[in-house]
């Protein structure tokens, strides 16, 4: 290859290869290659990977679609616009920004909450030499685990201790699904510490990247023993109270901070009612509610994929679909691929669903949340009647399910035609082994969330066969979508109104939906403070 200036090295990517599902790995990597050859600006590749793939079910005949890295070295003449007609452009990573600050902080920083947010936002500053303290209210890993467990089998909810409350947060118990809608550079890098903290390999590649609940559960352990081997600290029981300008109660222990990060998760009800007593700007913000349905996996791999389901090593089907009619919308939320319904109450004598699969979803049953808008005017408008109306639907379903735990249950056909009492038979509900009471949504559910969910299954039938099938049984409700609420930050600084030291953070703050928005928004938080903040030494 000819050039009129030195070589340079560069990463390249090579996008939107398309191939027969058959096709191998190499097949894609030998297409790049080929494309790579004949931009004719490009030395021959010394190295590529894969950086996404994707199934396209959209036609009759499955593809993949694929991007590959490649590194390359090139000339003055390997321009954007050149590149461009061949489908590669450049696509150098740049290295995470670790600014340093130069005011001194009066106190260590805490972080409140060891989800996503509170989880990066520790593992940064702790690298960075700040030895954070993290305030966790529910326990460790392990404990989770015996907790869930217990709930499921006995119905003995600890209040502390649960799908929402402990190590890692609401997402370790879940799917480890890291799909997310925002263009943010940092996703890369939490894409790469996941992987570093025993996540596997194809996070870093497939389209739609999971974990699974089962790997999750160890990732969130190595988190804990890095964070700790900085130098860091993780209290877990360690429930926040009486948060000031300066410093913070557990317990029977005044904490003071230099730093306050509030990652406290979108279920600390508690902790949003002293916020807002204490004269926190926290404003109300939309939601979304309703209930998980389930298919058998097989039906729903055979309505994606067709003649090819079962073949080629597929990965089993999943979806998302979304309906809406005027200022509302229904959408499918949180779609587990083999999975099963939980019990994810977090309050006594309220029923919250939601869902989980572990890493080769290989259950009988999908699930996914079908959820409805609601609006700030839907609840008066204030963060308390948000808190309010989620809870008064977990306790109307409490109720409906005999005041045991159980949940309440309805087939899609009872539900569409305003009838109730048929019991699932071919797909068996798993929300607790099978622990439901057959009754009517209609009774649990506002009017407009039912008009919009019988509006969306009669839409989403005809989207993929066999969704709003007679026997297809809903469970719920699912009310833990999102916060329902926001606590107001600058947009500069990040901090809090009239608190300088407290920096709201992640899903339970209102600016993340998921587990890779929120660690992306704990990095955020982590850079503001190491961009305010000198280096505490060794010695200090």
């Amino acid at each position: 290859m000819k050039t009129n200036t030195a070589q340079t090295e560069h990463r390249v990517l090579v996008e939107n290869i398309r191939t027969p599902v058959s096709a191998s790995d190499e097949e894609v990597f030998a297409e790049a290659r080929r494309r790579i050859r004949a931009c004719r600006v490009l030395s021959a590749p010394s190295q590529v990977e894969m950086h996404r793939k994707s199934i396209d079910a959209r036609r009759k005949e499955l593809s993949f679609v694929c991007s590959v890295w490649a590194s390359v070295s090139c000339g003055a003449d390997a321009t954007p616009e050149r590149l461009q007609k061949s489908g590669i452009r450049f696509s150098d990573s740049e290295p995470l920004e670790l600014p340093v600050g130069t005011e001194s902080m009066s106190g260590r920083p805490v972080i409140v909450g060891f989800g996503p947010a509170g989880i990066f936002c520790g593992l940064l500053l702790a690298e960075c030499g700040f030895r954070p303290l993290i305030l966790e209210r529910g326990g460790s890993v392990d404990e989770r685990i015996r907790a869930v467990e217990r709930f499921s089998v006995t119905g003995e909810l600890d209040t502390s201790t649960n799908i929402q409350f402990g190590a890692g947060g609401a997402g370790t118990f879940s799917d480890g699904k890291l799909t997310t809608r925002i263009g943010d550079g940092r996703c890369r890098y939490v894409l790469e510490r996941l992987h570093e903290l025993g996540a596997p390999a194809d996070i870093l590649w497939k389209a739609k990247p999971h974990i699974g609940t089962d790997i999750l559960r160890d990732v969130i352990r190595r988190a804990d023993e890095r964070i700790r081997s900085l130098g860091g600290e993780i209290r877990y029981h360690a429930k926040a109270e009486e948060i000031t300008a300066t410093d913070l109660v557990v317990g029977r222990e005044r904490i003071p901070f230099g730093a306050l990060i509030l990652a406290c998760g979108h279920s600390a009800r508690d902790l949003y009612g002293e916020l807002i007593a204490g004269g926190f700007a926290i404003e109300a913000k939309p939601f979304s509610v309703g209930v998980r349905v389930e298919h058998l996996q097989s039906d729903m791999d055979h309505a994606m994929y067709g003649d090819y389901a079962g073949k080629y090593g597929l990965i089993h089907a999943d979806y998302a679909i979304s309906y809406r009619s005027g200022d509302r919308g229904a959408y499918s939320f949180c779609m587990c691929p083999g999975g099963e319904v939980v019990a994810a109450a977090s309050e006594e004598g309220g029923v919250v669903t939601n869902g989980m699969s572990n890493r080769n979803r290989d259950g009988r049953n999908a699930n996914a949340a079908i959820a409805v808008s609601v609006h700030p005017s839907d609840f008066g408008g204030t963060p308390l009647g948000a808190i309010e109306y989620q809870r008064n639907l977990e306790r109307a379903a409490f109720r409906a399910g005999g005041e045991d735990y159980s949940a309440p249950c309805q087939t899609i056909g009872d539900f569409l035609r305003g009838t109730s009492g048929t019991e699932a038979s071919r797909i068996q509900p798993t929300y607790r082994g099978g622990q439901v009471r057959y009754t009517d949504f209609h009774n649990i559910l506002p009017g407009y969330v039912c008009s919009m969910l019988e509006a969306g299954f009669r839409q989403f039938g005809k989207k993929i066969r066999g969704f709003d099938a007679d026997d297809v049984p809903m469970t719920g409700v699912e009310t833990r979508t999102s916060a329902p609420l926001r606590i107001l930050r600058h947009e500069d600084s990040l901090t809090a109104p009239l608190y300088d030291r407290i920096y709201p953070c992640g899903e339970g703050a209102g600016y993340a939906g998921g587990i890779m928005s929120a660690a992306v928004d704990g990095i955020r938080v982590a850079q503001a403070i190491l961009a305010r903040y000198r280096r505490v030494s060794a010695e200090e």
